[in-house]
């Protein structure tokens, strides 16, 4: 059977300024090996699988694959594997809104003038980061543990903890190591000046499967998470919008919204630059 996909990119301005996204359609009948050694082929941060429901609830299935190993939820994999399955003439149950099965549980998707939003999912793991966290950290970014304001876990599947610095300008200057012996999922977040183009910037590093540090250019995951935080803690209010990939050369944006029952919606633009048949 031919399988069609599709590059995406995801929170992007402009083409090729967002996290890129390879999405795999009519994959039944590949076995969990094939998916993750396609993945590793094709050598993108992640990659998706597009796959009928198994509950009543949703449009479609997706399983979600890294160059390491397959995650139940990811942020920018929703929002492209959305888009591909809506492009492809998708018509989801209820109107306005898609439902993505995952490995998390069914996830909404928005459809709306300023494109694809998806439901924040209830965070797996949170509250302070203990001291032993900080100090492992703070080793793997070579700051002082003191330039941290706050650490906390904000795990919504990838495994994230958040760790506040004092400005966008402090994050955008962390050199991390180059490899962890241990694995790290560290999302990085300061706050620009007000009247700026965002109003915070985040960054997302991970140790990969070598224990190489790597880092993702626009992270939807640990823009809802984060987001979650900011405004619960009154650090944000209503909407924002958050600037990552910077030290990448990219130009992401991630739009946050949290509506009057409290819920975040994390969205952002999705385009398709590539496209064939496997």
């Amino acid at each position: 059977m031919n399988r069609p996909f599709k590059l995406v990119d995801v929170f992007g301005i402009d083409p090729f300024t967002g996290n890129p996204l390879a999405v795999i359609s009519n994959a039944e009948g590949l076995t969990t090996e094939e998916m993750q050694g396609i993945t590793r082929w094709l050598n993108l941060s992640e990659t998706t699988f597009l796959l009928p429901p198994t509950q009543d609830e949703a449009d479609y299935r997706v399983r979600i694959f890294t160059l390491a190993h397959e995650l139940p939820f990811a942020g920018h994999p929703t929002l492209g594997t959305c888009h591909v399955w809506l492009e492809a003439g998708g018509k989801p149950k209820r109107e306005g809104v898609v439902v993505q099965e995952c490995g998390a549980g069914l996830i909404e998707v928005r459809q709306g003038g300023q494109g694809l939003a998806f439901a924040a999912p209830p965070l797996i793991r949170e509250g302070a980061a203990s001291e032993a966290d900080i100090a492992r950290v703070a080793e793997a970014l070579q700051i002082d543990p003191d330039a941290i304001v706050e650490a906390r876990w904000v795990d919504n599947g990838p495994g994230w903890i958040a760790v506040l610095l004092a400005s966008a300008e402090a994050v955008l200057a962390v050199e991390p190591v180059g490899n962890s012996s241990e694995r790290l999922d560290i999302g990085l977040v300061g706050a620009y000046p007000p009247g700026s183009d965002a109003a915070f910037e985040l960054r997302a590093l991970f140790t990969g499967q070598t224990g190489n540090m790597i880092e993702d250019p626009v992270t939807g995951s640990l823009n809802a998470s984060v987001g979650q935080w900011l405004f619960t803690s009154g650090r944000a209010q209503g909407h924002y919008v958050a600037s990552q990939g910077t030290r990448l050369g990219r130009t992401g944006r991630v739009d946050l919204m949290q509506d009057a029952n409290g819920q975040v919606w994390v969205g952002g633009r999705t385009l398709t630059l590539f496209s064939g048949q496997g």
